[in-house]
């Protein structure tokens, strides 16, 4: 399961989700050394990434367009073998959350329990009623406009519970890999095990459409459903921001 090819799709995914929803709204832009996309009233995706290792003299530019672009956090892939992470923590960077990038092969589909029910989003209305939901979840907006740019290439699902809206998900495939994004649900609904049938659904749907691989990026709350539905660990996430003046 961990070999180099899903670890390259897996940041291939994210990060062609990012430019993705990104390019319509000209924010997706890139240099010889990293790539960005910041979308003004957003919450999302708002990251700066390289595809390569970082050394010390890509630091000026990058923390130059971090400066100019308030609110960008640095994803560091740490592939490398090499601790080049410590390079942000000694020049001004903090680390702000981890995740683990995490692969499953899709060979069979899961039993629901059917106490949920799922809506597509295909309309400004349901995208509104998501993007208000969304920050409850994750503590940061998703603009409805980005779901009103992407309904035909972004699967982005409104989840409720007894007509209640409840939680999100999104889907992003690129070649035969299914990206599962912002996965989440509303505080005072967890503990319920929702969230592990929403990603049921999520892993379902991602067969009917044909793809052999779903792939995320667990935090340290949502990893433990994963690593259950049979989820492999594949890399580490350093999520890095410029420290306060």
């Amino acid at each position: 399961m961990k070999n180099i090819n899903l670890i390259e799709d897996n940041i291939n995914n994210l990060t062609d989700f990012w430019k993705t929803v990104g390019t319509p709204f000209l924010s997706y832009h890139k240099n010889d050394i990293f790539e960005y996309c910041k979308i003004e009233n957003s919450g999302w995706p708002n990251k700066l990434w390289l595809r390569k290792d970082v050394t010390k003299k890509d630091l000026p530019e990058i923390i130059k367009n971090m400066q100019t672009n308030s609110g960008l956090v640095l994803p560091y892939w740490n592939i490398f073998g090499t601790k080049s992470f410590e390079i942000f923590e000694a020049y001004g960077f903090s680390l702000k959350t981890e995740q683990v990038a995490m692969a499953l092969k899709l060979d069979q589909k899961f039993k629901l329990e059917h106490h949920l029910s799922f809506k597509k989003i295909d309309n400004e209305q349901d995208a509104t009623i998501w993007s208000e939901l969304y920050p409850n979840a994750f503590g940061y907006v998703i603009s409805k406009e980005i779901l009103i740019q992407h309904y035909t290439n972004v699967h982005f699902y409104l989840v409720s519970n007894e007509n209640q809206p409840i939680g999100t998900f999104m889907l992003f495939q690129t070649g035969n890999t299914m990206g599962i994004h912002g996965v989440g649900v509303i505080p005072e609904m967890r503990r319920k095990g929702f969230a592990e049938e929403v990603m049921k659904f999520a892993l379902n749907l991602s067969i009917d459409l044909k793809a052999e691989y779903a792939l995320l990026q667990a935090s340290a709350m949502g990893k433990a459903i994963y690593t259950k539905l049979g989820f492999e660990d594949l890399f580490v996430i350093k999520n890095y921001v410029l420290k306060a003046e």
